[in-house]
């Protein structure tokens, strides 16, 4: 394809992830596949772009939390979430530390199974400053283990004489992505949704204090390493902003609604950016130890979470 042609096509085809019926996995792949095959003829300008849209993107994403529920659930189970994060990460480490694998991939695949998944992900990408490969690779892998779950959880669920909310239970703390723990969720009942859905929720919103502790520590390790600046990570209280408004201000309700959609739209096209920004060169040296440690800490994770419910131990 002619260079002048593609650099035409390349924004016009970034413009149709837009479009509601292209999922986050869909546009993440078409961007990283398009980069392998033509490469991405504005590459200076997505990276710049892409870093703000999905700081703004992760501020809207606020608009669709609703501050009550959450600290009504969040109240009744803040101990397990607290200690299930905090395993989820440093079970995490020790895998990546045994794996040798890079540290960037680590920890957002990390951070992505212990909360939300590519939200979480993509909150804490900007504050570590990951490569645009390390986060493309572990939303890759994310993705994929989110499809996995949606076919293999309510299996899971019978098999282990589940009650609905057992399962909503399990999902919400064992399954990535909120799309993927709703769609297992609504397989199984609509206690296991309702479950599944407001704990999910719940969960999500520790994304603020996961993204602050990664700031401080890289923070830290800045000052550390002269002549590295370090950026705070603004767009989290922006995020925190958004979902107050939403919960006290009944007029901004109707807005937040539409916020959140776009919020979710222009996601969608950071995801696809991000994919761009990936040269074979990069891919190959990630290498597959990621997927390793992807597999891995969700089996861990699953397992883990699976026998605590049936113990009663989460409930």
């Amino acid at each position: 394809m002619q260079h002048k042609t593609w650099k035409i096509l390349f924004p016009l085809i970034a413009l149709t992830s837009l479009y509601p019926a292209v999922s986050s996995a869909q546009a993440l792949l078409a961007g990283l596949i398009l980069s392998l095959l033509f490469g991405n003829p504005w590459l200076e300008k997505t990276k710049k772009y892409a870093t703000k849209l999905l700081a703004y993107s992760v501020m809207g994403l606020g608009a669709g939390m609703n501050l009550n529920a959450v600290f009504k659930v969040g109240a009744s189970g803040v101990g397990y979430t607290v200690i299930g994060i905090s395993l989820t990460l440093l079970l995490g480490r020790i895998i990546g530390k045994f794996l040798r694998s890079n540290r960037d991939s680590s920890i957002l695949i990390s951070v992505g199974t212990a909360i939300c998944g590519g939200s979480a992900i993509a909150a804490v990408a900007p504050v570590i400053r990951a490569k645009p490969q390390d986060v493309s690779v572990s939303l890759v892998i994310v993705f994929m283990l989110n499809a996995t779950a949606l076919v293999l959880f309510p299996w899971l669920g019978h098999q282990f004489n589940l009650s609905e909310t057992q399962f909503g239970l399990l999902s919400a703390l064992a399954i990535h992505d909120t799309s993927s723990v709703v769609g297992s969720a609504v397989l199984f009942g609509p206690k296991a949704l309702e479950v599944a859905t407001t704990v999910k929720l719940t969960r999500a919103l520790w994304i603020i204090p996961v993204t602050l502790l990664f700031a401080a520590l890289q923070k830290k390790n800045s000052q550390e390493q002269s002549g590295k600046s370090f950026k705070k990570p603004w767009f989290i209280l922006g995020f925190l902003g958004m979902a107050a408004l939403v919960t006290f201000v009944p007029e901004f309700k109707t807005y937040g609604d539409l916020l959140n959609q776009g919020a979710k739209r222009s996601l969608v096209m950071t995801l696809f950016l991000i994919g761009s920004h990936c040269p074979r060169s990069a891919l190959k040296e990630v290498g597959i130890k990621p997927l390793i440690l992807g597999i891995s800490l969700w089996i861990l994770v699953s397992v883990s979470t699976l026998s605590a419910i049936k113990l009663g131990w989460i409930s």
